[in-house]
């Protein structure tokens, strides 16, 4: 929005000046030259325009297909819930640290976290760390592994 607020700026500036040349006597030179100048901001405007209203579909459709995605695996999604929260409590994990790891799960990280909790990214650290050494598995991959690798689909030796 902001390189087409400059265009925008741009062409306006130029627009004016060219009304206010063209009274005070320019030179044909001058004026074409600002007169390129407006076609070309006026040009750079249609073109950022177009391509913001390009992305909002782009981001639209995106929307509407992770909704359509959330809504026929809503089952699915909801027992892999249940599934995980269960581990974690037989990890015994406390509510703290099942906190973080569903959002080291979903991918977030350590400063989203602690910013999300309203704690210090130390803290998560130490959390996170206790995730980890209660489930005996190395760290962030291992955990969205342990969770996701069966529901994968495999390779074919």
């Amino acid at each position: 929005m902001g390189v087409a607020a400059l265009f925008a700026a741009i062409a306006l500036f130029i627009g004016f000046d060219l009304i206010t040349d063209r009274g005070d006597g320019a030179g044909a030179g001058h004026i074409l030259a600002e007169l390129s100048v407006l076609v070309a901001a006026s040009f750079g405007l249609g073109a950022m325009i177009w391509r913001l209203r390009r992305l909002h579909r782009a981001l639209a459709d995106a929307r509407q297909d992770a909704g359509r995605w959330r809504d026929e695996n809503r089952e699915l999604v909801q027992g892999l819930g249940v599934a995980i929260a269960r581990q974690f409590s037989a990890w015994g994990l406390s509510d703290a640290e099942t906190d973080v790891g569903l959002l080291l799960l979903k991918g977030l990280s350590l400063q989203e976290i602690a910013d999300l909790r309203e704690t210090s990214e130390r803290t998560v650290r130490e959390q996170a760390r206790a995730v980890y050494r209660k489930s005996g598995l190395a760290g962030r991959n291992a955990l969205s592994a342990y969770f996701l690798e069966d529901l994968l689909p495999g390779t074919n030796d």
